[in-house]
């Protein structure tokens, strides 16, 4: 090799090498720049500036504790006592929380050193250390505090209301009534309600202690009174969650059933028409082109809400998803075994039978049954439209901005199906194609 064609050389490499680096710096900063679009395109900072996270905090406890209500009602100076401040959580007549006390000048305790006291009329107290004395009335609709500006950070005053947010608990006091909130971990009357014989007894004395209702046995009744508890609804939400599996089941097999005829037609291999395999791919391209959610709301107002509606919803998209996989699938099947079937002197739908479906059969199983767990989270958000299943309770839950711990445990209860949707769908898979060691 000459000198020259040395430095053509070398003057290439180099070039390459500054191409290279270029690339290498100008994919960072590209990416870099998209960043910075989307800091300004969607306002980040504006909503870092707009967000609660107070409110935020709130709801995240309320996920994992229950409040317990102590209310007084301003005109007729009643007090109750509520878990949730539901009344299918009021405390019986006669009883109240053990950190609640007095008669005349009853006395909440909220614990660090935070008392509530309701004086006579409609007057209350709160001691709050290191603070010291907070004192309010109600004269019509009209409340007076002795809190003075600059507010503390901890309250919330106007001539209307007053809000005062600790750790421990709450105080909200408008001319309607006085409110407490109370804080404490866990779900409340998860297991039984107040009208239940069997709350406040645990588990071994339900198993091995001695009959505490008479007209029906321990573990039975305790069952029963689980089962239909009034403020969990433990048997409308196994309900719901059989809607929602049977929704992405009828729509998952549903369209594998209608997508396979229609794969034949669409695949080159066994359509030999043109016009037909065009008109079924553009098919395929139509339904599965538009969304699930949209089919939902579209068929929703044509029959109505239901689960079988978001069946359909399901259905309709994946038959476009099936028909095109399917149909991919069939282009590479082998034809020795089609011709082995046809050797038999077999028509075409006897070769399609036995000498195609063996062969798919791994494939068509694996996506059927990956669709079936993954349509099980689509049916979750299909149902709070269609009103169905445990997304309608879900979103139910979520509109009244109350019940977190609800929330919680609607979504704990919807991972939960879909791990055992996983675990079905795995063994499933394992039991009809088989598993690689």
């Amino acid at each position: 090799m000459s000198i020259a064609d040395l430095s053509l050389a070398k003057a290439d490499a180099t070039r390459r090498f500054t191409r290279k680096r270029a690339f290498a710096f100008a994919v960072p900063g590209v990416v870099l720049a998209y960043f910075v679009y989307i800091l300004f395109a969607f306002d980040v900072t504006g909503l870092l500036q707009r967000a609660n996270w107070n409110n935020a905090v709130v709801l995240a406890s309320d996920s994992w504790s229950y409040k317990t209500h102590v209310t007084r009602s301003n005109r007729t100076g009643e007090i109750l006592y509520a878990i949730e401040g539901e009344r299918r959580g009021t405390y019986p007549e006669g009883t109240r929380p053990d950190w609640v006390s007095g008669e005349e000048i009853v006395t909440v305790d909220l614990g660090g050193g935070k008392i509530v006291r309701f004086l006579p009329g409609t007057a209350t107290e709160i001691d709050i250390p290191g603070y010291g004395l907070v004192t309010a009335d109600v004269e019509g609709r009209q409340v007076t505090t002795n809190l003075a500006e600059p507010y503390p950070d901890w309250a919330s005053v106007s001539n209307r209301r007053v809000a005062i947010k600790t750790p421990e608990g709450r105080v909200t006091i408008t001319g309607a009534k006085t409110e407490v909130f109370n804080y404490f971990p866990g779900w409340e009357l998860f297991w039984f309600t107040f009208d239940s014989p069997y709350h406040g007894h645990g588990l071994s004395e339900i198993l091995f202690g001695p009959q505490i209702d008479p007209e029906r046995g321990n573990l039975v009744g305790a069952l029963q009174d689980w089962w239909y508890n009034p403020i969990w609804r433990h048997n409308e939400i196994a309900w719901a969650i059989g809607e929602t599996i049977l929704m992405a089941f009828l729509g998952t097999f549903g369209a594998a059933m209608v997508a396979l005829p229609l794969a034949f037609a669409a695949a080159k291999r066994f359509s030999p028409y043109m016009l037909l395999r065009a008109a079924t791919r553009r098919l395929f391209d139509f339904v599965r082109g538009v969304d699930a959610l949209i089919w939902t709301v579209v068929l929703a107002r044509a029959f109505g809400p239901g689960p079988l509606t978001g069946a359909l919803a399901i259905l309709i998209t994946d038959t476009g998803t099936f028909g095109k996989t399917f149909s991919e699938a069939l282009e590479n099947v082998d034809d020795k075994q089609i011709d082995g079937v046809r050797s038999t002197g077999a028509n075409p739908l006897q070769r399609a039978r036995f000498g195609v479906i063996p062969q798919l059969a791994p494939v068509l199983l694996s996506q059927i049954l990956y669709f079936l767990e993954s349509n099980t989270r689509s049916a979750t958000i299909i149902g709070a439209i269609t009103g169905g299943g445990i997304g309608l309770m879900l979103t139910q839950a979520i509109q009244t901005q109350r019940d977190w711990e609800e929330v919680a445990y609607y979504i704990t209860l919807i991972v939960l199906m879909v791990m055992f949707m996983d675990w079905v769908s795995g063994w499933l898979r394992g039991r009809l194609i088989g598993r690689k060691d």
